[in-house]
């Protein structure tokens, strides 16, 4: 896509579920200054729930917010910087000492830098794991005990169709997603009996700001053309789907990974 290309990225998909189960929830989302971390928080607060994002994109972040001030529900934003893992769960842990649990954890924040294998060093290496799958673990960390000591929470882990279709220059990233559906599993079998689900919801090509770096307009026509569905997926499909799953209406849906691409093969 040119930087000509007048096409907005966030478009009115005209999807309307509702679901009362989520009015008044409180919701962690990471990554949620932009692109499918903001398209859940701005799903999230259409649902009427109260919505703390963590991020380090302060310009859009705070955008964010203004832009959705005065909706159902409320949008409040943290810089957090999610590889700082003492300072992330001590920040998650004075939200809940002043107003309680969260109910929904949505662990979303990643960053896909392409890379070679020969460029990969072991600090590169180390930096990946923390930016896309560390923080996922201390994250669902800190917010058990207290889901626990209530009976019920929801995590839902963002994963990746990367790995699923082996694409090129994006071994660590590609691992990182791979990992995180091991590790969907292993939190839902453990906090299964405290009431606690987590699911894992993978996405395909999703047209960001930040995808429309990597692809030309012929790009953007062969991903459509691999797809079963002829559509452009966008934030709202994959807040659908998170949404849906954070419900109630998912209440016995638990440990697996759900795909939003199209059908794309």
């Amino acid at each position: 896509m040119s930087e000509a290309d007048p096409s907005p990225v966030i478009q009115d998909t005209g999807l309307g579920a509702r679901y009362p189960s989520l009015r008044g929830k409180r919701v962690l989302v990471t990554g949620g200054g932009s692109g499918i971390g903001a398209g859940i928080v701005e799903g999230f607060v259409a649902q009427g729930a109260d919505v703390t994002f963590f991020d380090i994109a302060e310009a859009e972040s705070r955008a964010l917010v203004e832009r959705l001030a005065g909706g159902a529900g409320r949008a409040c934003y943290e810089h957090v910087d999610l590889t700082d893992i003492a300072t992330l769960q001590a920040t998650i842990a004075g939200m809940i000492e002043r107003s309680g649990a969260f109910d929904i954890l949505i662990n979303n924040a990643a960053n896909d830098d392409r890379h070679s294998i020969d460029e990969i060093t072991e600090a590169y290496w180390d930096d990946r794991l923390s930016v896309n799958l560390k923080h996922m673990f201390f994250c669902a960390q800190a917010v058990i005990p207290a889901m626990r000591a209530k009976g019920a929470g929801v995590i839902v882990n963002l994963g990746s169709i990367s790995w699923h279709l082996g694409l090129n220059d994006l071994t660590l990233y590609q691992t990182c997603k791979a990992a995180i559906e091991g590790l969907t599993r292993s939190l839902a079998r453990d906090l299964g009996k405290d009431g606690i689900r987590a699911t894992c919801v993978i996405p395909g090509n999703v047209r960001t700001p930040r995808q429309l770096k990597w692809y030309t307009p012929e790009g953007e026509a062969e991903i459509v053309d691999s797809q079963c569905l002829s559509g452009r997926l966008v934030p709202e499909d994959i807040a659908a789907m998170v949404m849906f799953l954070a419900s109630d209406d998912a209440r016995l849906i638990t440990g697996h990974s759900y795909f939003v691409d199209a059908g794309w093969r």
